[in-house]
């Protein structure tokens, strides 16, 4: 045997997984395709938000959260409806994420120096019902060093484990094949690709220089989703949210590409909830790329008026920072605008310098750096945007900005092959909304979910900009945002019982088999249902990897 125990992606997952493992004395053999640079995977760009219930945090700000409450959310959202098939083992893994994010997650986590921002974040607001989708309270805490500070210990754990003798790094090696000899895991086979020195997060080369077989007592495969492999996406795309539009940016590197679940399935693994997946519509085009088609997503506040391709206002719960997978239908699946890719934000200066952040590591500099005084300074006491904001709103390709409303919608037209929005009928919709903002009652949605998130203190500190009118010229100029799909997540993927053994086409597990993190749909091949309340993806990367990695470390004691 070349090692206890083969781990299949050097991603947090995987790297968790080698931690639980090597912690115990075990031997791993921790084989990627991509070069050193990129230990720690997708998660490393990431924003860093974990879902966290009933926390020191939340109870500070006078957030009442429970397990009870969590776990109605957590029902509401995922919408099991498979539950004696594919979600017989995620319903049972999703209680067991919600207790362990209600219970040892966070102590868990400040144990390898993970602390988190005083505030805490409210994304995925919901559909409007209280049996449906959506977070009641929020929820969502933001690592200090966001998804790089999370990854950071475990990437520590694995080189002080490589000095140490218990883990090898196979860097370049790309997996082709598990072996699994009569019915169990018994190593992986694959090619060994030329160098790299390529920096983090750009695509590499995919030449081969030789072939490689590894053994071991057995095998986790933790080798992430589907989001840059767009032929993949729209091979499963659900026929509920329409067709896939032509063009949509990319919000994971290019080695997010999905190829280990058809590895796995001719392995003799169970694939299931294929069809659920996970894709932002507020994406914006990345003026300084990384990756092919890089895109960011806007993370916003609930203040910006959402129209459609044709200049109508989106219907609730169609609002930012509400229901994404809703919006997401809405705009692929309406007759009218479904042979259209975009959608637009209209907004104000004032907006946007309270509201509107942006996803990745790289474009929150101050958490990523835990740099307290600077956050302090620039988002809660500061003014004007965030820089990595300005930024877009100056050299982004999405971005336009007038002092009125007509200069507005000529530029936005500008940016489309065909002039499709009418200025009098957006002013018409804008100018109804604004008469809801002249007094504290409203029958607008909209503005009624601005003034419910403004009596949150964190909201209004730092996230909910001032109700006022889009058109009040002291509160501009105006700007107009082009809004893009950007691919993201697979919540399918292999099917895994509670100790994240991978299942057989039968439904029995494969020994010596394992699979954790997105590959296995966060566990047991499809954790959040239909739908996510975020926070929950690092997180499930977490749980499952370190569920894996202790179940591995039992049967190869």
């Amino acid at each position: 045997m070349d090692a206890d125990v083969i781990v299949v992606g050097a991603g947090l997952a995987g790297l968790v997984a080698a931690h639980e493992l090597t912690s115990r004395g075990r031997r791993v053999a921790l084989v990627d395709q991509e070069n050193a640079a990129n230990l720690g995977g997708q998660a490393f760009w990431s924003f860093g938000g974990l879902f966290l219930v009933d926390s020191p945090e939340q109870r500070r700000l006078g957030i009442k959260d429970s397990f009870d409450l969590a776990w109605n959310d957590w029902q509401g959202s995922a919408q099991f409806d498979r539950i004696d098939d594919e979600d017989s083992w995620a319903v049972r893994w999703a209680r067991a994420y919600v207790e362990f994010a209600a219970g040892e997650k966070r102590s868990w986590l400040q144990g390898h120096g993970i602390s988190f921002l005083p505030t805490v974040g409210w994304p995925e607001r919901g559909d409007l019902r209280a049996d449906g989708h959506g977070n009641s309270v929020p929820r969502f805490h933001i690592a200090w060093g966001t998804g790089t500070g999370v990854v950071e210990p475990f990437v520590h754990h694995a080189r002080q484990a490589a000095r140490d003798g218990l883990l090898t790094f196979h860097h370049r090696h790309q997996v082709d094949e598990l072996v699994v000899q009569d019915g169990a895991a018994r190593g992986v086979r694959g090619t060994v690709l030329a160098e790299d020195h390529s920096p983090r997060g750009v695509a590499s080369n995919r030449e081969r220089v030789g072939d490689f077989e590894l053994t071991a007592q057995a095998v986790v495969v933790t080798t992430g989703g589907i989001g840059a492999n767009h032929e993949i996406v729209r091979r499963y795309w659900p026929e509920r949210l329409g067709t896939p539009p032509s063009d949509m940016v990319t919000g994971v590197p290019a080695y997010v590409d999905g190829r280990m679940l058809d590895i796995s399935a001719v392995a003799g693994v169970r694939l299931v909830n294929r069809d659920r997946m996970w894709h932002y519509t507020e994406g914006l085009q990345n003026w300084d790329p990384i990756w092919p088609g890089h895109g960011i997503r806007i993370l916003p506040g609930p203040s910006s008026m959402w129209f459609d391709a044709l200049g109508r206002r989106l219907p609730e719960p169609c609002l930012p920072g509400y229901d994404t997978l809703s919006t997401l239908k809405y705009l692929r699946t309406t007759e009218d605008i479904a042979e259209h890719d975009h959608s637009w934000f209209i907004l104000t200066q004032k907006i946007i310098e309270k509201e509107f952040a942006l996803s990745g590591s790289e474009q929150n500099p101050d958490i990523t750096a835990k740099d307290r005084a600077g956050f302090l300074k620039e988002r809660v006491l500061g003014k004007g945007a965030p820089g990595p904001v300005d930024a877009f709103l100056r050299k982004g390709a999405d971005f336009v900005s007038a002092p009125n409303l007509e200069q507005l919608v000529e530029k936005m037209n500008g940016l489309t092959d065909k002039a499709l929005l009418d200025a009098a009928e957006i002013r018409r919709q804008i100018e109804a909304r604004d008469l809801q903002i002249t007094n504290a009652y409203s029958k607008d949605a909209q503005v009624q979910g601005i003034r419910n998130a403004r009596r949150y203190i964190g909201d209004r500190l730092s996230r909910v900009a001032t109700p006022h009118r889009i058109l009040d010229p002291a509160a501009g100029p105006l700007i107009g945002v082009k809004l893009h799909t950007l691919t993201r997540k697979t919540l399918g993927g292999i099917q895994t019982d509670l100790d994240s053994r991978a299942l057989g086409a039968d439904g029995t597990p494969i020994d010596g088999l394992y699979a954790a993190g997105e590959v296995a749909g966060f566990g047991g091949g499809g954790v959040h249902g239909y739908n996510a309340l975020e926070g929950t993806f690092l997180g499930g990367c977490l749980f499952s990897g370190r569920t894996a990695g202790r179940a591995a470390a039992r049967q190869t004691a």
